[in-house]
């Protein structure tokens, strides 16, 4: 009996470790991962563009999911 007890002491710490690095991941990593790809899509689909000698591209206009248009993107050049 000590013995299921311990394995299930071990299952319930298991269970705990994964259900908290599942949050951090979805409170602190998925929203950073999400913006950069919305970055990405609204930079790949930017025109109206002022572009630096370093090839950035500044006060860009793009549409966003809500077909807004928004003139305030920064897009740095594609490396």
């Amino acid at each position: 009996m000590k013995e299921a007890t311990g394995e299930l002491n071990i299952t319930v710490i298991t269970v705990v470790a994964i259900a908290a690095i599942a949050a951090f991941f979805y409170a602190f990593i998925w929203p950073a991962i999400k913006n950069n790809l919305k970055r990405q899509t609204y930079c790949a689909s930017a025109y109206n563009c002022t572009v630096a000698a370093d090839g950035t591209r500044t006060n860009c206009c793009y549409k966003d999911e809500t077909d807004t248009e928004k003139c305030d993107l920064t897009c740095k050049p594609q490396q």
